[in-house]
């Protein structure tokens, strides 16, 4: 298992703090990334924690994953790396 988790369905209020202090309570968080949008700055509504090790990550998992934070169900899982390689579009055609 890796440190590093996926925090979904937040409310659009909620902080980097407000995860971080909401995920001390399992473990030592070494970091915490709410995801923002680029333009507005507005939440995504999703965001990553990632704890000092694979224990403390397994302990957070089992103890906020379906939990009630701010109103609504949140969802803790270990992250998944990003996809590499094509498919983003961007690229433009040769003809």
């Amino acid at each position: 298992m890796g440190r590093k988790l996926y925090v979904g369905n937040l409310g659009y209020d909620v902080s980097g703090p407000d995860l971080e202090q909401l995920f001390a309570g399992h473990g030592t968080v070494a970091s915490v990334n709410v995801i923002t949008d680029r333009d507005t700055g507005q939440s995504k509504g999703f965001g990553f924690v990632e704890m000092n090790s694979d224990a403390e990550a397994g302990t957070a998992i089992a103890a906020l994953d379906g939990k009630d934070f701010g109103g609504r169900t949140i969802k803790v899982n270990e992250a998944k790396p990003r996809p590499t390689g094509g498919g983003g579009g961007g690229g433009r055609d040769r003809w």
